[in-house]
């Protein structure tokens, strides 16, 4: 479970995200959606704890697993697939852990339909392959709660149901499922709660409720509203 007391996400105190309260339930499956520059992202890696410029609190229960937006890995780098996917067991050792086997790696990439791939240069692959790979790594890092900041992007519709099955395996083994994703029609498909996020919270729901016209047109609305130089947070002061 991650909770969030009154979270407002800064830079130089011009809020990103304002005012947020609620919570992501044990073993629940979250989508965050909003209009462009709603603060998608700057809650995401607030969450996982890379960004620090926050007033209120996070209070996280248990290991967090993160696929970013952007990886911060070069694929023009002579790294492997197995080697990448690799990292991801890497992450979660303690001082005594040992890195993860051949078997596991492995395990890992036939899960997300890569299996042979091992030797392949990450250099080589297509942008879905590179993206199931991301997904293969994110499994050996075995967090209960799992984050995703759009995780379909720029992939094909056949990598997107793939990796979409992956997810609700997963959700089906108890981990807590939160990602970022503009697709409205795969969030009404196939998650149940939903955070419609404007800068504030729009509404935090059932997809179906969180999602209604309503809130939709409150989202943008809220955003034509936005100035390109907000005020600074009184509250964060």
């Amino acid at each position: 479970m991650i909770e969030l007391h009154n979270l407002t996400c800064l830079y130089g105190r011009r809020p990103a995200v304002h005012h947020v309260s609620g919570r992501f339930e044990t073993g629940t499956m979250t989508a965050i959606v909003g209009p462009n520059g709603a603060g998608k992202t700057t809650l995401m890696r607030t969450l996982a704890g890379l960004h620090s410029d926050f007033e209120g609190r996070v209070v996280r229960h248990g290991r967090i697993g993160l696929l970013p937006q952007t990886p911060s890995l070069d694929k023009a780098f002579p790294i492997t697939a197995a080697e990448v996917v690799a990292m991801g067991g890497i992450a979660g050792l303690g001082p005594l852990g040992a890195a993860p086997s051949a078997a596991r790696v492995g395990e890992a990439l036939h899960s997300v339909g890569m299996s042979g791939f091992e030797r392949r240069l990450v250099g080589t692959l297509s942008a879905g392959q590179f993206q199931r790979l991301l997904f293969a790594r994110l499994t050996l890092q075995d967090a209960p709660v799992m984050l995703l900041d759009e995780p379909f992007a720029a992939v094909d519709a056949r990598t997107t149901a793939d990796l979409m099955r992956l997810l609700h395996r997963w959700h089906d083994e108890g981990r807590t499922i939160v990602a970022v994703l503009h697709d409205l029609d795969l969030v009404a498909r196939e998650f149940p709660r939903t955070l419609l996020l404007a800068r504030d919270k729009i509404a935090w729901d059932r997809t179906a409720v969180a999602l209604s016209p309503e809130h939709r047109l409150r989202a943008r609305l809220t955003a034509e509203a936005w100035v390109d130089d907000p005020a600074l947070c009184q509250d964060a002061a």
